[in-house]
């Protein structure tokens, strides 16, 4: 077999043992992506460039293999791809690599169905070394490095500049929104107030002033950390209940539904109807991810997002309460544990080779998805892109995290039924965290602190 001889050369950087095959090695590496559609193909192309790259290096070194990369892409939601993959997994025909949440990572190596990307690479090489640190270690979990970020991005408040317009502000103040955000002068309660302003003004239907997220997601964590949560003790690396900040976050939707700003049945909204409505202005301000970009100047036609729409951090919840803050949730390249040691091998070598500037750029322009590396701000195609730059620049430096726990899943299964709860009116804030408190209790124990 190739691969120590390989491994010998291209991470130790001695000379290659020849193989005693005369032959080509034959690998099939197949990559499957979750939450990917055409616009995130280089997910997939990315790894087939890298297994291009890696024939043409051991053609010179002396030894010919073979790659051929399976891929896929099209799975009906994310739940289907999880569960696709887990099933697989247990079946032994899943794929070598898998583009997915890094909340993945923790019961995902629990349950055997990935090996730790560390075994097969050198993590002091480049361009692992290039990779944001932060990433990196979103990318591990009980200080094992199990995967590669595949890209990163942000999630932002939008808002439509034309309404902005229309209900009093100025050039100048649209401009220094995102300033205004990031001291804290610009709260969730203002956003309600701008929202039932524009409804007012009949700039837009009722409940479509504050037009949020259609549907469960990392989202929702933000506007717990507005109200001044946290998710997990850095100390004890336990999951945290905030029961002030929770309750904050909840009233929050509780009074956009109130003051009438924000549908009682908004979630469920199709998520075409959503786009199609926040990138014309038929909504007013809302809150979404850095690759929607290419989502509303692409498909839904927007011609001059940057004449229409202002984007900012998700804004504090009130005045001197909690903070401006956005989460970044990358997806990561992990290895499974389908196939043996040689085809691990060669999955580990191409994530580590597609991770390099260049080839991660064209995914992030392609896609409106963020740079993994510092160095890409030097790379043309991304530095030269504005919403690249600026939403790098704007939102990159306060983005946090969500943990890699085992039972975090489980924690937010249930902080968004209370949210669905309250959304609903079946019951009051203080009335939903009560029951979320004694519901995380009895589900996890000492895994969570209730503060």
């Amino acid at each position: 077999m190739i691969i120590r001889p390989l491994r010998t050369a291209l991470l130790a950087g001695t000379a290659l043992v020849m193989a005693t095959a005369a032959h080509a090695q034959d690998y099939t590496i197949t990559v499957w992506a979750g939450g990917s559609n055409d616009n995130d193909i280089y997910r997939i192309t990315a790894i087939e460039m890298a297994a291009d790259i890696l024939e043409r290096e051991m053609e010179i070194l002396g030894e010919e293999i073979s790659i051929t990369v399976d891929g896929r892409y099209n799975f009906a939601s994310w739940d289907d791809f999880k569960q696709s993959v887990t099933l697989a997994a247990e079946a032994g025909t899943g794929p070598n690599i898998v583009v997915t949440s890094h909340g993945d990572i923790a019961p995902w190596a629990q349950a055997g169905i990935i090996r730790p990307i560390e075994d097969y690479i050198d993590l002091d090489s480049w361009p692992v070394t290039d990779i944001y640190p932060n990433l990196m270690e979103i990318s591990s979990f009980e200080g094992v490095q199990w995967g590669l970020p595949q890209d990163a991005e942000s999630r932002p408040f939008f808002f439509w500049i034309p309404h902005l317009e229309a209900i009093g502000y100025t050039a100048e103040q649209i401009e220094a929104l995102p300033a205004a955000v990031e001291a804290g002068e610009y709260t969730l309660y203002d956003v309600l107030e701008d929202a039932a302003a524009i409804q007012e003004a009949g700039l837009v239907e009722p409940g479509l002033g504050f037009y949020p997220r259609v549907s469960n997601g990392p989202d929702y964590w933000q506007f717990y950390l507005s109200f001044g949560g946290e998710i997990q003790d850095p100390e004890t690396g336990h999951l945290v209940l905030d029961t002030e900040a929770m309750t904050g976050f909840y009233q929050f939707f509780a009074d956009a539904v109130a003051a009438g700003v924000t549908r009682q049945a908004h979630i469920g909204t199709p998520w075409d109807q959503w786009y199609a409505e926040v990138a014309s202005g038929i909504a007013g301000l809302w809150h979404g991810g850095t690759w929607h970009y290419a989502r509303y100047t692409g498909r839904e036609g927007l011609e001059d997002f940057f004449g229409n729409v202002q984007f900012t951090l998700i804004p504090a919840g009130a005045e001197g309460v909690g903070r401006s803050n956005t989460i970044t949730h990358p997806l990561v390249y992990l290895v499974t544990s389908t196939g043996d040691e040689d085809t691990a091998f060669i999955a580990a070598e191409l994530i580590k080779i597609a991770s390099e500037p260049r080839i991660n750029s064209l995914h992030a322009i392609k896609s409106a998805h963020l740079a993994i590396a510092e160095s890409q701000s030097e790379i043309d195609l991304y530095r030269g892109d504005r919403w690249a730059r600026e939403a790098t620049e704007r939102l990159l430096p306060h983005a946090s995290a969500m943990p890699n726990h085992v039972r975090f899943g489980e924690y937010w299964d249930l902080m968004w039924g209370g949210l669905e709860s309250v959304w609903s009116g079946q019951k009051s804030a203080e009335e939903a965290v009560a029951d979320l408190e004694v519901a995380v209790v009895n589900a996890l124990g000492d895994d969570i602190i209730v503060r």
